[in-house]
């Protein structure tokens, strides 16, 4: 017994102690010191909720709906668990598999047969039981690195949740702030064409009276109607936003309630982070880096077919015609292997999955690298994108405000009579495309913001998970 408990002991340390294949090792990311372009005032915000620095409930309550009920978490949600039923499947791979069985039969024999004159009863009964067990020792660690490669993908696949969720929460705040720009911009466009429709109906009045001449009439009547023609592309816009905003929320198009305006919403401040920090923080680099690992460890696997397979099967049950006598000594049957299987020729077929294994691995680590470069690209071109928009805003307020002065003191010299309407409509014109400018840069700039945030990631995806009814297996207690 204690050489044969030594025995099975020796085995487990074997099945445990080695792996063929290369060990992972992260691979050194060429990451810049600074961001080219730095913030004067950044705060470390990257691990809040963000979104509800605008101060708006609607935009607030949006996000939320949008984390319960949009389609792609829970497509990315029921993939987790997928993985998870993968991981465990192949895991178990690992362990002795055991079973048990059993059956009861009648039959009758023809005694003409060869076997007609046995002896026994005919008809005869047959009764059996049976246990039984099969185990595959991981002498090469084949099934551990299987189970590192399943491991891997699981965890790409939580990563792949998460930046679903990053993609959902931003894709929500810009859709709405783009929304209330177009709200705007229609607000600004119908009061423009209502001020036009006065001056048309006065200056019609004035011509039939004949104070003023045609010209003036049509010049009036043409920016009129240039305002009414864009009211029908902003409704146009604004429906089809409310629509795609729709379908981020996982409801059928429609409406949107509103909250604040864009005047009133709260720009967000900038958040801190260094280029390292990127690394930790975004979904996409962990995806990549799970995909890596999952990569390494499929080139042990393939390299394990190299070597031999060994194996222990074990039966054990008893079988008789009578079932009194079904569980009596005579009646035990058992069995005892241990298999061992050799490749010797496979035609290329071993060393041919083994070059696949590797260079889909190179493949992996390039696309890491890629990740990790284009992450550093995004969070760039954000910053500087926030900067200069910000800049750009600045200016087109101080052109309104300089607009807005010259159309009243144009208005102040028609009735003057100092100049024509002329430069009253010349004065209008530009006030209106430069308020409407104002507008698409007021959402410019927070759209600026908003890639900022998903740019660099951070523990607000986190945060914003915890909104999400439907979780994976793991956050119910799975955890492999």
């Amino acid at each position: 017994m204690r050489s044969r408990a030594f025995f099975v002991i020796l085995l487990l340390l074997l099945n445990g102690c080695w792996s063929v294949g290369p060990d992972y090792v992260r691979p050194e990311a060429q990451t810049p010191a600074t961001w080219r372009f730095e913030e004067k005032e950044v705060r470390e915000l990257a691990n809040t909720a963000w979104w509800e620095q605008f101060n708006d409930p609607a935009l607030k309550a949006l996000v939320a709906e949008g984390l319960a009920q949009n389609r792609d978490v829970r497509i990315a949600t029921a993939r987790v668990e997928e993985f998870f039923g993968r991981y465990f499947s192949t895991r178990g791979d690992q362990f002795p598999f055991a079973s048990a069985g059993g059956s009861a039969s009648r039959q009758q024999v023809s005694e003409r047969g060869p076997y007609g004159a046995t002896g026994l009863d005919n008809p005869y009964s047959q009764y059996e039981v049976n246990l039984g067990a099969s185990w595959e020792i991981d002498f090469w660690g084949k099934y551990r690195r299987a189970s590192e490669a399943a491991r891997a993908q699981l965890l790409a696949t939580e990563e792949a949740r998460r930046n679903v969720v990053l993609t959902l929460v931003t894709a929500i705040a810009g859709t709405y702030v783009d929304l209330r720009s177009l709200d705007k911009q229609l607000e600004i466009t119908r009061q423009t064409a209502a001020s036009r429709k006065a001056s048309l109906d006065l200056f019609s009045m004035r011509f039939k009276q004949g104070v003023t001449s045609e010209l003036d009439l049509s010049q009036i009547e043409s920016q009129y109607e240039d305002a009414m023609a864009r009211i029908p592309d902003y409704e146009a816009a604004i429906a089809r936003t409310e629509n795609a905003l729709s379908i981020l929320l996982g409801r059928n198009p429609g409406p949107i309630a509103r909250g604040l305006t864009i005047d009133q919403l709260v720009l967000p401040a900038v958040p801190a982070g260094v280029p390292s920090d990127v690394l930790a923080r975004r979904p996409d680099i962990l995806l990549a880096e799970q995909n890596l690992i999952a990569a390494n460890a499929s080139i042990g696997v393939a390299k394990s077919a190299y070597f031999p397979s060994i194996s222990l099967t074990a039966a054990f049950g008893s079988v008789s015609t009578d079932l009194s006598d079904l569980f009596t000594g005579p009646a035990e049957a058992w069995s005892l292997a241990a298999p061992i299987t050799l490749p010797i020729f496979s035609a290329g077929r071993i060393g041919g999955n083994v070059k696949a294994a590797e260079a889909f691995q190179r493949q992996a680590l390039e696309g890491y690298q890629q990740t990790i470069q284009n992450a550093f690209r995004e969070t760039e071109d954000a910053l500087i994108g926030r900067a200069k928009s910000f800049e750009r805003l600045e200016a087109l307020g101080r052109q309104l405000k300089a607009l807005r002065n010259y159309a009243r003191l144009a208005r102040m010299r028609y009735e003057g009579g100092y100049t024509s309407y002329l430069e009253v409509l010349d004065a209008e014109r530009s006030l209106f495309s430069v308020e409407l400018a104002y507008a698409t840069g007021q959402d410019e700039l927070f759209r600026r913001l908003i890639d900022i945030y998903k740019a660099m990631g951070g523990g607000w995806v986190a945060l914003a998970e915890e909104q999400i009814p439907v979780k994976p297996e793991k956050e119910a207690g799975f955890i492999p």
